[in-house]
């Protein structure tokens, strides 16, 4: 269908653009911005007066719980989830099961993502077989399979000889490298920030060194090898330090932080509500802080939603034997513009780490609304007020602890290559 969007406010940082226009879709592309192309006949117009027009949100990270845990969720509910929730691309990481450490795993992913037909789904191969640490993955295979890149899906790869190894390996295919920066001898039994509320609540905690103790080993292999590595979901302030420092350097360096660790801290944990449990754990507020700062100077260069769809009896229990995670898609763009009413960013700078940032680092083709390029398109109404109620949430996992809150932004219309997928 050729589609025409009038009157929006289009704000695409890729290119610079943050202003009233009108933009022409035809043949699932972005065909002209302002002025309508020759000949042009819409099909469908879409008044999008007094809302913004952005391009498709790209989450660095969501697991889907789909090949091997589909009584969490599956590919279906959470794509359907994401464009309501104005995501267009998910980039799932290997940690499903199987591993996705074969060509086969990446196609059933695919082909599960046509067959629902929502949001895209890109996909990260393991770098070990099996996420065990030891032997290395058969990246060639899993590029040819459509992997964007490889990662250790949150199984840190203790032997840093084998992580040596595997970061030349994947130098000689020009793949980024996604690590978790997680200290493997330090995270044993613990399900909290180690600080004065662990203390307090006699809790088993996670020191600040899981994630500092980890950047600087990984840092000193990646300047050796001069790979692209990603540091997946930050949570600490002296993390941040070292990335920046790596950064300064001159090493080819990017990190993403979740959204809900720039605003929830370990205080949350003394209600022990299962719902604060993650990982990385909710830090203190003097990471936060850091965390925020971080954001704003573009050490972090995306905020990722970090989903992890759980079901009731994963969360039902004493705190520390739960399973961590939240449910995150429906929050990410809202908790985003939150960050933009409270003065931490500008709204270009805040959209930016949604969309062409994190496309950036996935280097494909996403994140902007240039000419010629597929029509993946959110439209939010910018002045909407509206309460996040767990119940109503389109995730199969209802695992958040954001209910009751109140937000400004909701998403009306969603957009995947030029096709409607979503209107409120």
């Amino acid at each position: 269908m050729n589609i025409k969007i009038t009157n929006g406010n289009i704000i695409d940082p890729a290119n610079g653009i943050n202003r009233v226009a009108d933009l022409y879709i035809a043949d699932t592309r972005i065909v002209a911005i302002d002025k309508a192309p020759a000949d042009f006949v819409a099909d469908e117009e879409i008044d999008a007066t007094g809302k913004n027009v952005i391009p498709g949100i790209v989450d660095l990270c969501a697991r889907l719980r789909d090949p091997g845990q589909t009584h969490k969720a599956s590919i279906a509910s959470e794509t359907n989830a994401a464009v309501a929730a104005g995501i267009t691309t998910i980039c799932c990481p290997p940690d499903t099961s199987p591993v996705l450490d074969t060509p086969s795993v990446a196609e059933l992913i695919k082909s599960r993502c046509e067959a629902a037909d929502k949001a895209k789904v890109v996909t990260l191969g393991a770098l070990t077989k099996k996420l065990e640490g030891k032997q290395i993955s058969s990246m060639g295979s899993l590029i040819s399979a459509g992997c964007v890149g490889v990662s250790d899906g949150r199984k840190p790869v203790a032997d840093s000889l084998v992580l040596r190894r595997v970061m030349q390996y994947a130098e000689t295919y020009g793949l980024r490298v996604f690590l978790s920066p997680i200290d493997a001898w330090l995270t044993e039994g613990g399900c909290m920030h180690e600080g004065e509320v662990s203390a307090r609540l006699g809790m088993p905690s996670l020191p600040e060194a899981t994630e500092t103790a980890a950047i600087a080993r990984d840092l000193a292999l990646v300047e050796k090898s001069g790979i692209k590595v990603h540091f997946n979901q930050l949570s600490t302030k002296h993390g941040a330090k070292l990335i920046q420092q790596g950064q300064a350097d001159g090493q080819n360096i990017t990190v993403d932080v979740s959204a809900h660790q720039l605003f929830l801290t370990d205080e949350e944990v003394a209600t022990f509500d299962s719902m604060y449990h993650v990982r990385p754990p909710l830090r203190s507020r003097e990471d936060l802080e850091g965390l925020r700062e971080a954001v704003r100077n573009n050490v972090i260069g995306a905020i990722c939603s970090d989903h992890q769809p759980h079901d009731i009896d994963a969360k039902t229990g004493p705190f520390p034997a739960t399973e961590a995670g939240i449910s995150s898609l429906e929050t990410l763009l809202p908790l985003v513009l939150k960050l933009v009413d409270e003065g931490v960013l500008p709204l270009e700078q805040a959209i930016s780490k949604l969309t062409c940032e994190p496309a950036k680092i996935l280097e494909i083709d996403a994140g902007t609304l240039s000419i010629g390029n597929r029509a993946d398109i959110c439209i939010y109404n910018p002045d909407t007020k509206w309460v996040f109620n767990r119940d109503e949430m389109l995730s199969q996992g209802k695992n958040s602890p954001f209910d009751g809150w109140e937000f400004k932004g909701k998403v009306e219309t969603t957009f995947v290559n030029g096709k409607k997928v979503f209107q409120i």
